[in-house]
């Protein structure tokens, strides 16, 4: 039985770190386990041009505590009004590497989302000319769509057309949560990937519902039926180099989470590691867990792995979730439902 792990130093490829004084509470506990993140763009306003995006990173790093390696990855928010000039430019100077497609409306602060596609395809046609990748929320928001049936809609409705019409372009799928988009991704080239949250492998959507609601499950996309969790997991722990971890760790400080229309997001960066070692000791995966984490999004990417590497060693179980402070309020943790034993030790 394996008690120690040595992994290369993980990346994750879809995070939400605010801004202010949340920002200087969960940076940190990001930065103590990963080495990159890749950065999300929908604050208030959004980070649309390359000026927004480095200001956005320059009240990052000084945030980061003092002697912290960690490197956030910048992206753009794309609006119908993006222009593909400064997209290229902002690519060049590597200061993104990826731009954010939120339908109007799909999640938390996408308001200002495409809703026309056409108005956008010459951003998209640069980016595919330029080797830049897509990120997509892949949700469809027409009212006549169940919530639980949004991302094979948007795979049929949306994105095959759209990759279909932009021949080259990279696409991530991110936040994958049913089957069909896991077979969607294995049925396309390599240019196509998708990330894998941590809640989304330990979670459905009896967690939400069952027994009295529980907001702070709650996140968008939303969990699926048992069945897709199980196709998740399995995507995940197989090897596949196009699946890779994007946690979508999202506070939201309780007063939000829990009001009458509460925000969608579960804060899982303190323990994912852990969360994701128990998950892939019981798929008996434990040897890919340094592919899906620390490899594989790198790779589509395009960046080195990192040099750097952590330790995990598996104790006695404790108490999963508890709170973090932080100027806007106190932030729960996400609590997959069983105590964890793995911790990242080094």
């Amino acid at each position: 039985m394996t008690n120690r792990l040595t992994i290369t130093r993980p990346d994750d490829w879809h995070l939400h770190l605010r801004d202010g004084a949340m920002l200087a509470a969960v940076l940190p506990e990001s930065a103590r386990h990963f080495a990159r993140a890749l950065v999300m763009p929908n604050l208030v306003p959004p980070v649309v041009t390359g000026a927004d995006a480095r200001a956005y990173r320059e009240r990052i790093l000084a945030a980061l505590p003092e002697g912290t390696g960690f490197t956030p990855l910048m992206t753009l928010y794309l609006t119908e009004t993006t222009d593909p000039g400064d997209v290229a430019a902002a690519a060049a100077e590597e200061l993104i590497a990826a731009v954010k497609l939120y339908p109007a409306g799909a999640t938390t602060n996408s308001d200002s989302g495409v809703r026309d596609f056409d108005r956008v395809r010459g951003v998209l046609e640069r980016m595919a000319e330029i080797g830049l990748p897509l990120c997509v929320h892949g949700e469809v928001t027409d009212e006549d769509v169940d919530i639980f049936d949004r991302e094979a809609v948007f795979i049929e409705r949306v994105l095959e057309p759209l990759r279909r019409a932009t021949p080259g372009l990279r696409v991530v799928m991110e936040h994958v949560t049913t089957r069909e988009g896991i077979e969607y991704v294995r049925s396309a080239p390599r240019d196509l990937a998708a990330t894998l949250t941590t809640h989304h492998l330990v979670i459905n959507r009896n967690h939400i519902l069952a027994g009295g609601i529980r907001p702070h499950y709650y996140c968008l996309p939303v969990a699926k039926r048992e069945s897709h969790r199980l196709a998740l997991c399995e995507a995940a722990t197989s090897g596949d180099p196009r699946f890779f971890l994007g946690t979508d760790s999202a506070p939201h400080a309780d007063a939000r989470k829990l009001a009458p229309c509460g925000c969608a997001g579960c804060f899982t960066a303190p323990d994912t590691m852990a969360i994701l070692a128990h998950v892939f000791e019981e798929e008996g995966a434990l040897d890919r867990l340094e592919g899906f984490t620390s490899r594989h999004g790198a790779a589509f990417y395009g960046l080195p792995e990192n040099s750097e590497r952590i330790t995990l060693e598996k104790g006695e179980p404790v108490p999963a979730g508890g709170m973090l402070e932080t100027g806007e309020g106190p932030v729960t943790i996400f609590d997959p439902g069983f105590p964890l034993a793995w911790r990242v030790v080094e």
